[in-house]
């Protein structure tokens, strides 16, 4: 368990009561639409958005079990979904195929964590439906072209990168460690320069060991210190590690299951965390099990990163 400091306790933002509320992103403002945040209950299929202080909360109904929607330079999203990505127009809600997803797979797999890394390229992942050992595997869509970069993995999350682009960050959950991967100038995996290995990708390293952390390394994101955020789940906390893999500070939840953090809100300083009752026989809905959780940090000078547009073509 954790020594460090407690930054305060999150509060309920947002009674949204997802089974498995993840995936959550700041949405910049529009014409037709106010800045905001969208988060996702995967199982359900349901598209949460919120403005910054919670109001104005709308679910849209998806036809997959959606995990992440990310912003594209047109200003639509990129929803990524079991078997399928696809556009969404938030405007008039009307939602168009782009690429199959392990479609032939499905519904053995589904996807999972997803992040937009430094050069606007989507990394995504898949898992087995039932957390099967070693069914899932991790992505990159580049320029409109999906490339498989790792593959043997369980539950990959806490996708995430360094402020200058050059460290790709994950975590295998079940594994209880975070991984680091040196990245090349466009943002792919560095590759062997051995004979005999042309092609294959650097093996990733161990940087974060979070076995005692009292709970599972979920979805994380960087700030603009280069610090990790990552959701313990089932440790009722966000833990920040600083570039050495340590943990620092923390912000504490009333609920054990928080899946993923998010800066968004003025000047990108609010954290904002999704939680799930995803196991549980009985979710304490008056908690907050699954619900949207905020803590401002301004106070303490913390504050998130811009994270790009999706660049499809």
């Amino acid at each position: 368990m954790t020594s460090s400091p407690c930054l305060g306790t999150a509060r309920r933002l947002v009674a949204s009561g997802c089974e498995l509320g993840e995936g959550p992103g700041w949405t910049p403002a529009t014409k037709a639409l106010p800045a905001r945040v969208c988060w996702l209950n995967i199982l359900a299929g349901e598209l949460h958005h919120a403005v910054a202080d919670g109001s104005d909360h709308v679910v849209t109904q998806l036809a997959r079990r959606t995990s992440y929607a990310a912003v594209t330079q047109d200003g639509d999203y990129l929803l990524v979904a079991e078997g399928m990505l696809s556009r969404f127009n938030p405007e008039t809600g009307t939602v168009e195929n782009f690429m199959p997803f392990e479609a032939d797979t499905t519904p053995a797999t589904r996807s999972n964590d997803a992040r937009v890394d430094r050069h606007g390229s989507l990394w995504l992942s898949s898992m087995g439906c039932n957390a099967e050992t070693g069914a899932g595997s991790l992505y990159r869509l580049h320029r409109g072209e999906l490339t498989r970069v790792l593959e043997g993995l369980t539950i990959p999350n806490a996708l995430c990168f360094s402020p200058d682009g050059r460290l790709a960050y994950f975590t295998d959950t079940v594994t209880g460690q975070v991984m680091r991967w040196q990245l090349d100038a466009d943002g792919w995996p560095l590759k062997s320069a051995g004979e005999g290995s042309a092609g294959e990708y650097n093996a990733p390293e161990i940087w974060a060991d979070l076995r005692d952390a009292g709970g599972g390394p979920d979805g994380a994101v960087i700030d603009a210190d280069g610090h990790m955020w990552i959701a313990l789940w089932g440790a009722g906390r966000v833990a920040r590690l600083d570039h050495d893999g340590k943990e620092i500070a923390h912000v504490a939840l009333p609920v054990s299951q928080p899946s993923c953090p998010l800066f968004g809100g003025e000047g990108l300083s609010t954290l904002y965390i999704t939680t799930a009752h995803e196991g549980m026989a009985t979710p304490d809905h008056a908690a907050g099990d699954g619900d949207l959780f905020a803590l401002d940090l301004s106070a303490h000078g913390f504050k998130g990163l811009a994270e790009p547009p999706l660049v499809l073509g």
